[in-house]
């Protein structure tokens, strides 16, 4: 199948590692030019070179901090200039850290805000009036299983991520005049640093080995693992894509079968 995504521009956010470099990859696979961001100049340059190296496509390494208006506004002109539109937004961020409710402060509450949701409203707001002037775009929000399964020991997660979706939703009828699509993809127990460290989070919490606790939440999974970077990935591309055309304010889970909700 004929993606439609060859010498497309994208940006992708926090991507030297984990999802954003996957899905960076699968973007570039597909022949779209890619800008991608993180916050250390060495790891987000190092992403590209070898992102280049796989695809021989040209990718745009943008030291940048989601957190920072500033930094988001030169990472969106930056690539605008690069490739000279901008047809795919993957907004994507670290998740906030995991704990329970006691834990933490006002200021760990603005934190998970500024990094899960603020994060979000700007990135689109900068790039929407670029997809405008072209005719259109897609918009594909990384968030997470947790935005419709509240999951243990993971607080801010749990009450900051539905409003990425409740933001998206509003998005894709606001935006569908001019042809620009919004979707939200929500991994699930996907084997990156983030999941390690929150069964890191649990043993310490619990007193177990963290290979235990591993073995126990991927138990609870019907297909019995943790899914890849690369199976989130496949997804999002898809979203990205020419084929995607009728698909806007969707919510996916990729997780294996985690979740026991109906929608």
């Amino acid at each position: 199948m004929d993606l439609g995504l060859h010498d497309k521009g994208a940006i992708v956010a926090a991507a030297s590692k984990g999802l954003g470099k996957a899905i960076a990859l699968g973007l570039a696979r597909e022949g779209a030019k890619v800008a991608i961001c993180a916050r250390h100049e060495e790891e987000v340059r190092l992403a590209a070179r070898e992102i280049e190296v796989a695809t021989g496509v040209e990718v745009l390494a943008v030291p940048a901090d989601v957190t920072r208006q500033e930094d988001i506004i030169r990472l969106v002109e930056r690539a605008a200039l690069q490739f000279g539109r901008i047809d795919v937004l993957v907004t994507n961020a670290g998740g906030p850290p995991p704990g329970l409710f006691e834990r933490f402060s006002d200021r760990d509450w603005e934190a998970a805000f500024n990094l899960t949701l603020l994060s979000v409203v700007r990135l689109v707001r900068e790039v929407v009036p670029y997809m405008r002037r072209q005719g259109g775009g897609r918009i594909v929000n990384m968030t997470s299983i947790s935005a419709k399964q509240p999951l243990p020991g993971l607080i801010l997660s749990n009450a900051v991520r539905p409003a990425v979706v409740g933001l998206a939703k509003t998005l894709s009828q606001e935006l569908a005049k001019d042809n620009i699509l919004v979707n939200n993809v929500c991994p699930g127990r996907i084997a990156t640093e983030r999941v390690f460290k929150i069964d890191a989070d649990v043993a310490a919490r619990e007193g177990l080995p963290v290979a235990e606790v591993t073995r126990r939440m991927q138990a609870d999974i019907p297909l019995g693992r943790y899914g890849t970077p690369e199976e989130v990935a496949n997804l999002v591309v898809f979203l990205a894509s020419t084929p995607a055309s009728y698909i806007s304010g969707a919510t996916i889970q990729v997780d294996g079968g985690l979740f026991r909700g109906l929608e």
